[in-house]
């Protein structure tokens, strides 16, 4: 494992070469120490760049760690937590930093350390030394970090080379406008003294239960960082609006700063002649003293700020709600009687009048979840086996801002608003809608930022995050891709786990498309392009085109699916991507990527994807999706173990209420085997085997044995050192093919009988061929293990015979369930030495000492082998002396 980190308490510098190490080390988990400081806090929460994935230090199996990159520091003191994986055995230790040296220094195997004012100048050099391409949100990154630590080039210990790489980053595309945003300079004495003045004629008012600051100065001299210092004066003081009135030569100015909805600056502004925007706002007023202005602006504040919105003020009560207990029958009829979407499910009821309201929040349940849930005849299961979980709530006094942030950010249609435990009221999205209609000017652009909630950015473009990740040869494919579907006057999206992985930095050629047209037209107008062939799949919609090279790509028109009953497949109709994409099995899998090429790159993100990404969360998109389609249950389990992340916990409420309805039995074996395949080819599937235990999914996958099958200390060892026999043969055997899966499954059944492992097989619908390969060779090999471990003196020649006959992956599953070192070393010298010997005297040498062709030919090289396995025979002469005794020609003696 490799990890990326630097100091506690991360400045922009730091940040900004964490960022540049993981373009050099892009197989690396970014790891922050600690909390960072307030300007970088502020700036990952609106402009950092959601596909660099933070993991926190509690999360990471510090023993693990192979290689650790330091950036900007090389003092073990500054790494908090992670400072524990410096004594790991082995350690490979890289420091990248540009501070003098220091007492106490970490000495590293890879050190680069160079005198600039900025460790991303030397990451930034040894970026451009490799000719890799940065993004502008990168360059603007990295530029701000030499900005900050430089001081604007004015910090002593600045040379030549911050400038340089600095111009070098503008030329990238670093956006100026954001670096100022975050860098502050240490302000002049004039300056001071202007805040000063500003912070000692402050004046606070509450208007309508809103905080509000007034203030003022007077000066000779024209102020050009008025804006710049009004800013200081918020951070300072924890201001959300401040006004200013400034006196300057003699013209009064008028400066408006809010960051309430509440408080629209630019309508405030408009009322003295100004302008801008509903954050920030200026005014000029000639005619006027500043006491009069002061004056006219108290009345403005009292007749046209609004009483800051509540939650309490905004909700709907009182609470219509259902009982953990109700039906979804009975929750279906009180959804038709009080026309609702949504009803709260809680613990206890309140009072019919309402004047005791219910208690204890347990979650929700949709009309949409229960129409489903009774189309699948289970309208008599209660309402807490499908409601929704893990709610965001409110308590009466939340602001609007709060209210928002939960609806926009989580796409959540009710806010519950509690007193306590009790559930007091409810917003819903008509209540906020209404609300934002009457006055949509008291919105702050600020809290619909694209860059404050990401998966908000459904539209952002993701091209050069392409180029980048991407070979060039895919780049063209896509683009042709995009080019044929303006032809065919459709549009052409890749969708799936391709985006997914582009989002993580994982390899992923499976190209899976979806056209908003017709899917099988396209692909034969593709194929045709392309000189490849197209295989239509009419029920579905779908067809896959098979390249010249052997590329698949699968094409599917857009399209929505349901299911006739729980486990069927499912019925296909036409549908557009947004509906495409609720369809699939979970948030992290149902992004797009649009390929026409008006509109190349550009990211389709409807379901939170990208926060679920960022989380690591594993989450259906909707209650119902395991119950439709059980298998769905593997698959969680299986991108949870290979993706590092964790399915969450309403999530797994619904595997288990699924299970405990026996769904997975009804799976079709075929479906069954091609799920536990896959999770037997991951490279690690030991994790997800134990997941599926705690699910308590193999009684459904193998029933009927006398004792259940457990991952008990002796499967987890032979499961061990199958993975372990799996690395070395693939370490050895590179272009040996070799279906790993297989192994599993044969280290699964150690310690069961022949029969038992095929009543698996059967449950599984295996093909006959393979299962009764699969049982043979079992069998040789529990065997021959046997009579290795009572014969170890046994001579390599009796051994090699029976090896050879057993398959690669009985082969490995003999070496996993071995007992002793011994016939681990056996198997070994026979992959190694033995299986590619070849006899002293081969064909034509039998010829040339006069022995006919024939059936004979056979047994002499098998005999000469036996005596070579044994080390009896070790040269040619040997050889050829051996077969004339054993073997005379005749006439000869």
């Amino acid at each position: 494992m490799e990890l990326i980190t630097t100091h506690t308490h991360t400045d922009f510098d730091s940040l900004a070469a964490m960022i540049a190490a993981k373009r050099l080390y892009p197989e690396a988990a970014l790891v922050l120490p600690g909390p960072p400081g307030d300007k970088v806090r502020r700036y990952l929460s609106r402009e950092f760049d959601n596909l660099y994935l933070f993991s926190q230090p509690g999360d990471i199996d510090l023993p693990a760690v192979q290689r650790l990159v330091l950036v900007g520091t090389r003092q073990a003191g500054q790494l908090g937590s992670l400072a524990a994986c410096l004594s790991n055995p082995g350690l490979e230790l890289h420091v990248y930093d540009h501070h003098p040296p220091h007492e106490g220094d970490i000495r590293a195997q890879v050190e680069h350390v160079a005198p600039y004012g900025a460790t991303s100048t030397l990451m930034v050099r040894l970026i451009r030394g490799q000719h890799l391409v940065l993004t502008p949100w990168e360059a603007t990154l990295m530029a701000l970090g030499i900005y900050d630590s430089t001081g604007a080039f004015l910090a002593p210990g600045t040379n030549r080379e911050d400038l340089r790489t600095a111009s070098w980053l503008l030329g990238q595309g670093a956006h100026l406008e954001t670096i100022a945003r975050y860098f502050s300079r240490a302000l002049t004495e004039r300056q001071a003294e202007l805040l000063a003045q500003l912070q000692k004629n402050s004046a606070p008012y509450v208007i309508h239960g809103i905080r509000v600051v007034i203030t003022w100065l007077e000066s000779r001299e024209y102020i050009d960082d008025a804006q710049t210092l009004l800013q200081r004066v918020m951070n300072m003081d924890g201001l959300e609006v401040l006004f200013a009135f400034m006196t300057i030569r003699g013209a009064l100015h008028f400066l408006c700063r809010s960051n309430l909805p509440e408080i629209n600056a630019a309508a405030i502004a408009r009322s003295f002649g100004g302008s801008g925007q509903a954050a920030e706002a200026v005014a000029s007023i000639p005619d006027m003293t500043r006491e009069e202005a002061e004056e006219k602006l108290l009345r403005l504040l009292q007749g046209s700020v609004r009483p800051k919105d509540r939650a309490g003020e905004l909700m709907s009560t009182p609470v219509i709600a259902v009982t953990a207990g109700v039906t979804l029958s009975e929750a279906a009829e009180m959804l038709t009687r009080y026309n609702f979407t949504v009803l709260p499910v809680v613990q206890l009821p309140g009072s019919p009048d309402g004047s005791v309201p219910p208690t204890g929040l347990l979650g929700m349940i949709s009309r949409t979840v229960v129409e489903k849930a009774i189309y699948h005849a289970l309208g008599k299961a209660p309402v807490s086996e499908y409601m929704t979980t893990g709610l965001a709530a409110l308590s009466e006094d939340s602001g609007l801002a709060d209210i928002i942030d939960i609806m926009v950010a989580n796409r959540q249609r009710l806010i519950p608003v509690l007193r306590g435990e009790a559930l007091t009221g409810v917003i819903t999205r008509t209540d906020l809608l209404s609300l934002l209609v009457d006055d949509p000017g008291n919105v702050s652009p600020d809290l619909l930022r694209a860059d404050r909630h990401p998966s908000i950015r459904r539209g952002r473009n993701l091209s050069d995050l392409m180029v980048r990740r991407l070979s060039r040869d895919a780049i063209v494919l896509l683009r042709e891709l995009g080019e044929t579907a303006k032809t065919q006057g459709c549009q052409a999206f890749v969708v799936g786990g391709f985006v997914r992985d582009l989002l993580l930095g994982h390899s992923n050629l499976d190209i899976d498309i979806v056209v908003e047209g017709n899917g099988i037209a396209f692909a034969g107008a593709f194929a045709r392009i392309k000189g490849g062939i197209v295989r239509p799949h009419l029920k579905f919609n779908t067809a896959t085109v098979v390249l010249p090279d052997g590329l698949r790509i699968d094409v599917a028109t857009a399209r929505l699916e349901y299911y006739e009953h729980p486990v069927a497949l499912p019925t296909v109709a036409v549908g557009s991507i947004k509906r495409d994409l609720h369809r699939r099995d979970f948030t992290i899998n149902a992004m797009a990527i649009a390929l026409n090429p008006e509109r190349f790159g550009t990211l389709a993100d409807f379901y939170n994807s990208q926060n679920d990404l960022m989380a690591h969360r594993i989450q259906v998109l909707h209650n119902l999706s395991f119950v439709e389609d059980p298998t769905r249950i593997y698959r969680a389990i299986r991108f949870e173990s290979r993706l590092g992340f964790h399915i969450t916990r309403n999530s797994e409420r619904l595997i288990r209420n699924a299970i405990r309805l026996g769904l997975p039995r009804q799976i079709e074996g075929l479906r069954c085997l091609h799920e536990l395949r896959l999770i037997l080819s991951e490279d690690n599937p030991i994790p997800a085997l134990r997941r599926m235990e705690d699910f308590q999914l193999f009684p459904f996958l193998w029933p009927g044995l006398a004792q259940p099958f457990k991952i008990g200390r002796r499967v987890l060892h032979v499961l061990g050192m199958a993975r372990e026999a799996i690395a070395w043969f693939r370490l050895l055997q590179d272009n040996t093919p070799l279906e790993q899966w297989l192994v599993y499954m044969l280290t699964l059944s150690c310690g069961r009988t022949t029969a038992e492992l095929d009543s698996l097989c059967q449950r599984l619908d295996m093909p006959e061929r393979q299962r009764l390969s699969l049982l043979c060779q079992k069998e040789k090999a529990e065997a021959l293990e046997q009579e290795l471990f009572r014969h170890p003196e046994m001579p390599p020649s009796a051994s090699y015979w029976p090896l050879r006959a057993l398959s690669e992956e009985a082969l490995l599953y003999l070496r996993a369930i071995a007992r002793k070192r011994a016939i681990i070393n056996r198997i070994a010298h026979f992959v190694t030495r033995l299986r590619g010997m070849k006899p002293l005297v081969d064909g034509a040498g039998l010829k040339a000492l006069g022995y006919r062709p024939g059936p004979q030919f056979s047994v002499m090289h098998k005999s000469l082998l036996t005596h070579q396995f044994d080390g009896e025979i070790r040269t040619r002469d040997e050889a050829e002396s051996f077969l004339a005794r054993e073997y005379p020609l005749p006439g000869r003696k």
